[in-house]
């Protein structure tokens, strides 16, 4: 099969981070406290150790940190990064249970087809068979499609980012620059497609999603899209170059709106192995996740954490010529995370300000329709699904029946330790 190109961006950017990790006494700002920091630093992994560690179901276990969240018949799947994926059976929203986890090492993003569930793990793509969700087994590894990763051929390693807190009572200085900085310890880190399957459901802040027979995943730079016609075995297709700062991915109909730190990308995938570039839409640097229907696009922009010179802002884009989308209104968010669309009802994840929810039948006047706004929770991401809004934070996955749009009625949470 094909393979991926490397990036030329990532070995620049370990490099980067690695001389910040340790290279504190070059910068501005010296503090004389003691000061915890958590930063991303390169680790290797030989290839081959790596492959032999076991992947498949094991116990439940309880859910140490959050991750992206998906739904696919009665069941809602919660991925932990690095570690795994959770398996809830979600028969009642009222009272979901926890019937499995899945290990996969470096495992961040998921998608689901028929029942093949998509997870990454690290630089290698895996494919498992759910059809008996208690009884998960592995189906197949397509090797080092992920080249976010810097892969050392000869050496039979790759080098990951492993999230590290540093402790230090010796002056430290903190890193102002651009490009991958460090921040104190309040870092967080950070599908409505076409026919051909039966698809789950994703989250706004998702990185992998299904349309029209194909798997597209995005990382940091790149687009990358699979043949998934034979559902156990994806075939690598291309890859295509999108820029710096590439966050999140989702599909309506024959389109991809990709979020990035500086704007949405819109692809036509009417040719579903031949993305076209239809525009880009440039915005402030802040994180931005997109959720989309015919005629509107509706983006949140943050800032803190890695989105510092952001925003916290919904914008809403008229997309009715996809060629051109133009900017509608603006309107003033504390710190909007993960969104999501309800026929004319929109949700959106405050961070730590809670969870708001909207009446956009009237896009020019979203602020004068605001249902509710649920304070006490922590928002990260949300997922509007067929018999509950599914919500997730930084301790608690919370479940709302959402069935009188403007009296969101608690089911269940499940705890993150």
């Amino acid at each position: 099969m094909k393979k991926p190109l490397p990036s030329t961006a990532v070995l620049l950017r370990i490099l980067l981070i690695f001389v910040i990790a340790i290279g504190f006494n070059s910068c501005q700002d010296q503090v004389e406290s003691t000061y915890t920091y958590q930063a991303k630093i390169p680790v290797s992994l030989k290839t081959e150790v790596f492959r032999d560690i076991y992947v498949g179901p094991v116990s439940p276990r309880d859910i140490q940190k959050k991750g992206k969240i998906y739904i696919f018949d009665d069941f809602l799947f919660i991925s932990e990064p690095n570690k795994g994926i959770h398996v809830i059976d979600n028969t009642s929203p009222a009272n979901p249970k926890n019937i499995s986890f899945i290990e996969v090492p470096g495992a961040a993003d998921l998608a689901i087809n028929d029942n093949i569930l998509y997870a990454d793990s690290y630089i290698d793509l895996l494919s498992f068979d759910i059809s008996d969700p208690r009884d998960i087994s592995l189906a197949n590894r397509e090797e080092d499609v992920f080249t976010n990763y810097y892969i050392n051929q000869e050496a039979g390693t790759f080098t990951y980012l492993k999230d590290t807190v540093i402790t230090s009572k010796d002056p430290i200085r903190r890193w102002n620059g651009t490009g991958i900085w460090l921040e104190s310890a309040n870092f967080s880190n950070v599908d409505a497609g076409g026919g051909q399957g039966n698809y789950g459901q994703g989250g706004s802040m998702a990185r992998f999603t299904l349309a029209n027979g194909h798997l597209y995943t995005v990382d940091d730079n790149d687009l990358r899209l699979f043949d998934i016609s034979e559902k156990a075995d994806p075939e690598f297709v291309k890859q295509i170059q999108l820029g710096w700062g590439i966050e999140t991915i989702f599909p309506f109909k024959d389109k991809l709106f990709i979020g990035s730190t500086t704007g949405m990308h819109i692809y036509d995938i009417s040719v579903p192995a031949n993305p076209q570039q239809l525009s880009v839409y440039s915005h402030i640097t802040s994180c931005d996740p997109v959720v989309a229907n015919d005629d509107y696009a509706f983006v949140t922009l943050r800032s803190g954490n890695f989105c510092q010179q952001g925003v916290n802002l919904l914008e809403v884009l008229d997309i009715t010529d996809p060629s051109l989308p133009k900017l509608l209104k603006s309107y003033p968010m504390d710190n909007p995370h993960g969104l999501g669309l309800a026929g004319e009802y929109l949700y959106v994840c405050e961070g730590e300000y809670g969870l708001k929810s909207f009446n956009v039948s009237d896009v020019l006047k979203i602020d004068q329709n605001q249902l509710e706004h649920l304070q006490g929770l922590n928002a990260f991401d949300l997922i509007p699904g067929p018999k509950s809004l599914i919500v997730i934070g930084n301790k608690v996955i919370t479940q709302y029946d959402y069935s009188i749009p403007n009296k969101l009625k608690q089911l269940s949470t499940i705890t993150i330790e």
